[in-house]
C-alpha cells in the first residue's frame, strides 16, 4: 500500500509541474463539503435528487416560514393583525415541534416567545 501511495503522490507531483491542474472548475475556491451522515445510507442519494432539483426538507421549509412570520410580525401595526401572526407563529412553532424526532429545544421557544412578547403589545379591552 505504501508503494501505491509514492506512485499516485508522484504522478500527482508531475501533473501539477505540467499545469494539468491549473483549468479546474472551482480552483482557488474552498471546498464544500455536504454533510450527509445523519441521513441513512439507503436515502442518501434520494436526499441528494430532491436538494439538486430544489426540494427541502420539511423541518426546513417550516423554519423557513417561522422567520418569515417573525419577520413580518415585526412590519404589523394593525393589533387583529399581529394577533393572527402571533397565532399563526404559534402553530408553526407547535408544527415544527411535532416533526422533529429529537427532544424539543424549549430554550428556542422561549426565545421567539420573549421576542414575541417584545414586538406585540396587545392591549386588553
Amino acid at each position: 500500500m505504501f508503494t501505491f501511495h509514492l506512485i499516485a503522490e508522484k504522478r500527482i507531483q508531475e501533473a501539477m509541474q505540467k499545469g494539468q491542474f491549473d483549468n479546474l472548475p472551482g480552483k482557488g475556491k474552498p471546498l464544500v463539503f455536504e454533510d450527509d451522515s445523519m441521513v441513512p445510507e439507503d436515502l442518501r442519494m434520494a436526499y441528494k435528487i430532491l436538494k439538486n432539483a430544489g426540494f427541502i426538507p420539511p423541518e426546513l421549509q417550516t423554519e423557513k416560514e417561522i422567520k418569515q412570520a417573525v419577520d413580518l410580525l415585526e412590519t404589523l401595526d394593525d393589533e387583529k393583525l399581529r394577533y393572527r401572526q402571533v397565532t399563526k407563529l404559534n402553530v408553526l412553532i407547535t408544527k415544527m415541534n411535532m416533526m422533529r424526532k429529537r427532544p424539543v429545544n424549549l430554550e428556542a421557544n422561549q426565545y421567539y416567545y420573549r421576542k414575541i412578547v417584545e414586538r406585540v403589545k396587545v392591549r386588553k379591552k
